[in-house]
Order: C-alpha cells, then structure tokens, then sequence
C-alpha cells in the first residue's frame, strides 16, 4: 500500500469516526424544562431527582435540561409556555390551567391515589382531556397524597354551624380552592408563593391556604399561629409536556421518560407521607394551634370543598359542550 493510500485510509475513517460520533449526539433527544415553584420547597426537589433519573438512566438516549423555576418563566405563565412550544416539558400544579383543563379538578377533589388513578383508568383519561384541550400530554401526577390546610395568623372564627366562617378574612388565594374560598365569603388576593412572605409582613393577607408540608420552607410559620383541621382537596402538581415535541421525540426516550414517571408517582406519593407527618410534629413543637372543626362541621366544610371542585368542573364542561366527561371523571377520581 502506498503512502497516500494509507493517508487517504487514514482519513477516511477519522471522517468516519466523526461522522458516527456526530450521529450518536445528534440521535440523544434533547427536552428543556421549568418548574413552577421555587428550588427549595419540596415539590421541585421531588422533580429535579425524578430528571436526574430520567437523565442518568437516559443517556445516549435523552437529556433534559431544567432552564429554571419561577425566575425563568412566571408561575402562571408556565402552562401557555409548554403549550406554545417556548419549553418542551413543565412540572406545574394542574390548577394553573383548569379554565383550560376543566378535567383537572377530578384530581382536586379525587379520593384515589395516583396509582389507583392510572389503575383505573382515569389517568389516560386526564392524559386525553390535556390533549384535546390544550395540545400537551399528562405524563403523571406528582408528589400525590398532600392535602391542604389554611393557616390563619388570628384565631379562627366560626358560623353558628360551627364552620369556618372566613368573612372580612384577607385571604391569600390560589385557583386551586378559590371557588372553595369564595363560598366562606374569604375576601381574597390572588398571589404566586413568593410574595406571600411580604404579604404576610406587611398585613395585606392574613390567612393562606397551604399543602399540609412546606409551610416551614416558605417560613410562612413567623407569622402564622392556627391552622385549621380538616385539611381538604389534593395537590394536583403534575408533568405536562407539548405534545408536538413529545411526538418528535424518539420512541426509547418516550419509554423511558414514561417509566420514570410511573414509578415518581408511588415513590413520591409514599415519601410525602412521612413528611406530613414530620412536618405536623415540627409545626407542634413550634407553638403552631391546630384547631378542629370537630366532626358535623368538618363534614359540612369538606362537603363544601368537595362542591365547589366538582361544581367549577361541571359547570366549566359545560360551557364547552362536553358535560359527558364530567361523569367518566368522576367515576375514575371519585369512584
């Protein structure tokens, strides 16, 4: 073989070589995401693990790069960004885009777990509802299990039925339980997480609703003296991502992000379990008052929340001419 033969071999296949290496970086599926809440509360923490191991067990296969939480895109915007295609996945509660999403308030008001849920069914149906709706898949709801409580600075008033009555309450509010809220007649401002703290501070609220863990994380405890028992409704935090992009992404990388999900959901939906637990026994010992309805008026107070959820939810199925899957929510969510 001549000299340049061998030169000429040589550089074909570094040319070769370059070009498989080329092809191999090319074929890992890239995917950006946010999240809705700050890195330090739990939620996120629970969805940056869950991305790193997408991540670990992706690679060659898919790689997610997380862009930033509420800095990066507002709270409350972060549903039409995924929609539009600005990023391709987000970890949001559903809330923020019920008026888009009516379906979701089946997971508000859900007596199932999220494993029941996707045992049943109803999870490829809230997959099918954001499809139809909004143009993103469901993967999988999140961090499941935690349910809600409003914190009050004051001690608590209470109707002649013994029911919470929140009147001339400042009453910071969240589209989760509004309808919820209006129906105690709370006067309320709507407000993401992070200004609560100030809020609180300078006397604008009085009173938040919050899961039953993370109160301390935010250090909404400074300010905050009761809490009211029962707690009601479900987070709804879930992973939405744009279907256009889900569609572009390689069949090994929808697998394996599907898989990772599905076991998120039990993993996480357990581990939140004992932190509502430890943070119960934290909020005691730090002089926090719980303070029970007793049983005839927690009945009539969850039978109130549980109303307003399920009524919002019918009543905005039916302004878009679809009162028929009120029923197969219902049925799956809240059997």
């Amino acid at each position: 073989m001549t000299m340049f033969n061998r030169l000429s071999l040589k550089a074909t296949t570094a040319i070769a070589a370059a070009v498989l290496t080329a092809t191999s970086a090319m074929a890992e599926d890239q995917v950006s995401a946010v999240h809705a809440f700050p890195g330090f509360l739990v939620y996120t923490k629970t969805f940056l693990a869950m991305v790193d191991d997408i991540n670990t067990r992706g690679t060659g296969i898919v790689h997610i790069t997380v862009k930033g939480g509420p800095e990066a895109i507002g709270m409350f915007q972060q549903p039409a960004a995924v929609r539009d295609g600005v990023v391709d996945m987000v970890h949001t509660p559903g809330s923020f885009y019920g008026a888009s999403v009516p379906e979701i308030d089946a997971m508000v008001a859900a007596t199932v777990t999220p494993m029941e849920a996707r045992a049943n069914g109803g999870a490829a149906l809230m997959d099918a509802a954001h499809q139809k709706r909004m143009g993103v898949r469901h993967l999988g709801w999140i961090d499941g299990g935690v349910q809600f409580h409003i914190y009050s600075v004051a001690p608590p008033k209470f109707d002649a039925n013994g029911v919470l009555d929140l009147t001339g309450v400042k009453l910071r509010d969240n589209p989760i339980y509004h309808a919820f809220f209006e129906a105690m007649n709370a006067t309320t401002a709507s407000m993401p997480a992070t200004e609560v703290y100030a809020a609180l501070e300078k006397g604008v609220v009085d009173a938040a609703a919050w899961t039953s863990i993370g109160l301390m994380d935010l250090k909404w405890d400074k300010f905050m003296k009761y809490r009211i028992d029962p707690q009601f409704y479900n987070t709804d935090i879930g992973v939405i991502f744009n279907k256009e992009s889900w569609d572009a992404l390689s069949p090994e990388s929808q697998a394996l992000i599907d898989e990772v999900v599905i076991e998120w959901e039990a993993k996480s939906y357990n581990d939140r379990q004992a932190d509502v637990k430890a943070d119960a026994a934290e909020l005691a010992n730090r002089g926090m008052e719980f303070v029970d309805l007793g049983a005839d008026a927690s009945a009539q107070y969850l039978q109130m929340a549980d109303d307003a959820a399920w009524g919002r939810m019918k009543t905005r199925l039916a302004e878009a001419g679809d009162e028929a899957s009120f029923d197969a929510m219902r049925a799956h969510y809240h059997p």
